[in-house]
């Protein structure tokens, strides 16, 4: 896929993929790390990743088929934001705790039971920070099948979705950014391996 390949060189050279040794929030260690909330600040690309997500949506699940698009802060409600102006979705989103003050909800915007909600992410590891938001929603009485998120880090996510009977979708995932990044010889063979080994240690 050509918006693939660019956006793998995109990340990279503008270091929203970097690669060595970090803590990732879970505590775990990762041989890379990858921040999409860098993407809005360059619009032309984000617009592209955008439309390109709504692409796959298109095709995966149908614009008509849902109600509205749900995310949870803060890097997957950027995209959800943009990508309900463009295809003129209502959206909602679940935060991880629920405020201290006002009316203390959990879940803000407009929900109705029944609804059909599209979950949206910017990268999934294990799928905890959707899995949390799901459950909550489902408790609402809303039907939630779907979920798509821009980068897979190929970490059980889809296990995790599974459980709860939601299907995971992607743009692309670390193990195709990584294979593109090595075959434009941007990075080495050794990076490549120790991106394989994360994915083998992970299932």
């Amino acid at each position: 896929m050509e918006f693939v390949k660019e956006f793998a060189i995109f990340l990279y050279k503008n270091n929203i993929i970097k690669f060595g040794n970090f803590t990732l929030a879970s505590g775990k260690n990762s041989p890379y790390y990858i921040d999409l909330r860098l993407v809005p600040s360059y619009p032309h690309q984000f617009r592209k990743m955008i439309k390109n997500l709504q692409n796959l949506i298109d095709k995966k699940t149908g614009l008509k088929n849902f109600d509205a698009l749900v995310s949870v802060p803060t890097g997957g409600l950027v995209i959800a934001s943009a990508l309900a102006i463009e295809t003129v979705k209502p959206l909602i989103y679940v935060r991880n705790k629920s405020k201290e003050y006002g009316t203390s909800k959990l879940i803000e915007g407009k929900l109705s039971s029944n609804m059909k909600l599209v979950m949206i992410d910017d990268v999934a590891t294990t799928g905890n920070s959707i899995l949390n938001g799901i459950k909550q929603l489902q408790e609402a009485g809303s039907i939630i099948s779907e979920s798509y998120v821009i980068v897979n880090r190929l970490e059980n996510a889809n296990k995790a979705m599974d459980s709860v009977g939601v299907k995971l979708y992607q743009l692309t995932d670390i193990l195709e950014i990584t294979k593109i990044l090595f075959e434009e010889h941007l990075i080495d063979e050794e990076i490549l391996e120790k991106i394989k080994k994360q994915i083998d240690q992970a299932s």
